[in-house]
């Protein structure tokens, strides 16, 4: 119950009860989370005055050990090619990637789909088995069955980015306005027609900016996918790893970040311009 009184020349104030059980359910939520968080830590027997302490050690491990780091290797011409090798294996697998997840995304769209007794939750469990998997095992998997090299770095992508952008997609579409798609299929028109003209012009600038950031998210893991041996800069990071060769692993991360920086720029200066056509 909600009582407000006005006095001349006085602010209206406002008073409230408090709700049960809506606010006996909140407060016994907060508390169960913070009873779950102290036993996690007992349980696991996490030392946090270690971690407080951990900053200060990381900072003279970087000093001693990693600082300064080899630029002129990272300036090499091989290294410089696997960096081109990279962002080529990230488009590829970007590009395969979300070629795949828009049919998934249709068909796993429930308000859309063709059919959902079949295609919806075969479409479903496509996308969600790919997303399950992280890049790295694909990685791993694609490696054993073709050997090193970009072409395993390239499926490890596709299959990430399936299940990545096809996610997206598909709660695009579920999301859209139904009258236009119903207005469509009042005529008689087939379900590609629908998809064409009464969902499509609805989710293309969503569509776009999914592209654009799951091209981003592709770039990231390439850095990472060529360490299990799938090509690319990671080849070059894993080998210095092994070897011990810490100036040189501090320029290659350096070179990483750097190209993160780089890409996620790009692909905000690119949503941007999406967001825009809006």
């Amino acid at each position: 119950m909600t009582v407000s009184q006005s006095i001349a020349g006085a602010p209206v104030r406002e008073w409230s009860r408090i709700k049960y059980p809506q606010s006996l359910y909140r407060w016994g939520g907060i508390m169960l989370a913070l009873m779950f968080l102290g036993y996690s830590i007992a349980y696991l027997n996490i030392p946090l005055e270690r971690f407080i302490g951990m900053f200060g050690r990381v900072g003279t491990l970087i000093t001693d050990r990693y600082y300064p780091p080899d630029i002129e290797y990272v300036l090499d011409k091989g290294y410089l090619a696997t960096v081109l090798d990279t962002i080529r294996m990230a488009y590829l697998g970007a590009l395969f990637g979300m070629l795949m997840a828009l049919p998934l995304g249709w068909f796993g769209a429930y308000n859309v789909t063709p059919s959902r007794r079949f295609l919806y939750p075969v479409a479903r469990f496509l996308t969600m088995g790919t997303r399950a998997v992280h890049e790295t095992i694909w990685a791993i998997l694609f490696v054993t069955i073709l050997g090193f090299g970009m072409m395993a770095g390239v499926l490890a992508l596709t299959m990430f980015c399936i299940g990545f952008a096809g996610k997206l997609f598909s709660e695009e579409v579920e999301g859209i306005n139904m009258g236009p798609v119903e207005a469509i299929r009042a005529t008689g028109a087939s379900q590609l027609s629908v998809m064409v003209y009464g969902v499509f012009p609805q989710v293309r600038v969503a569509f776009t900016g999914i592209a654009i950031y799951t091209w981003d998210v592709a770039f990231r893991a390439a850095t990472v996918v060529g360490f299990f041996g799938a090509g690319g800069m990671g080849w070059y990071l894993k080998r210095n790893v092994l070897q011990i060769e810490t100036n040189r692993v501090a320029a290659i991360l350096l070179s990483i970040i750097v190209l993160v920086l780089v890409s996620e720029g790009i692909s905000a200066w690119a949503r941007a311009r999406v967001a825009r056509a809006k």
